[in-house]
């Protein structure tokens, strides 16, 4: 089995679903008493989440390489960013250290491409919505058109994320809310909706969604495993 790097806290309540999603598909495959061989690094989010609202992507590179090459020190053989924004630092990282990253749009884009669909709605943050390195990624690597929510939508997805599910706070009036923005993209031609920050999922389930929903965290540890007992 290879040893999988987790770079984590961003949130910490994704990452507890990352380790136990990782370690039960490890069960699951092997059977027994085996569970997957895990480093996991796990940052302080408050600096981070500073350092995105003043836009400092360089400072947060530094952060993440740092991450990544002592995970590699503890002698991980790939590595896994548990956040959906944070893979715009994947460059930082891939040229760091010498293990392979698993890329979480690549996980969804593979799910997206089997249930053969072309055009995908994504929610995030402001930052995954708006910068183009996570559309840009699922469009030439991948062919898929993606739309993203007008405002106030995106406002609203973001807000919840910083204000409530980075927290752990769920609300019945943000998934309302969240579901609102949803039939709004699916008015505008998706055909299903990227759940692209790894705390929605803590929020929005597939039997809320009148689209087929992609859960990045779900999809992400998969990769993951299928890496790990390759």
């Amino acid at each position: 089995m290879r040893r999988l790097g987790l770079i984590g806290g961003m949130t910490w309540h994704s990452t507890v679903d990352y380790y136990r999603l990782i370690n039960e598909g490890v069960q699951a495959r092997l059977g027994g008493s085996h569970s997957a061989d895990l480093v996991i690094l796990s940052v302080d989010f408050a600096p981070v989440e500073e350092m995105q609202g003043r836009g400092d992507w360089a400072g947060m590179g530094r952060l993440m390489a740092d991450a990544a090459r002592m995970l590699e020190a503890a002698g991980a053989d790939g590595l896994i960013i548990c956040a959906n924004t944070m893979h715009r630092l994947a460059d930082d990282i891939t040229g760091a250290v010498r293990i392979p990253l698993i890329h979480i749009a690549d996980a969804a884009a593979v799910e997206i491409r089997k249930k053969g669909l072309k055009a995908v709605g994504l929610l995030g943050t402001r930052y995954t919505m708006e910068l183009d390195f996570y559309r840009r990624r699922l469009e030439q690597k991948h062919g898929l058109k993606v739309l993203v929510p007008d405002e106030p939508g995106r406002t609203t997805v973001h807000d919840v994320i910083y204000k409530e599910l980075a927290h752990g706070v769920v609300r019945e009036g943000s998934r309302r809310a969240y579901l609102s923005v949803i039939e709004e993209l699916k008015r505008r031609g998706a055909e299903g909706v990227i759940l692209g920050c790894t705390e929605i999922p803590m929020l929005v389930r597939a039997g809320d969604s009148s689209l087929p929903v992609f859960d990045t965290t779900a999809l992400h540890a998969a990769a993951a495993v299928e890496f790990a007992l390759s």
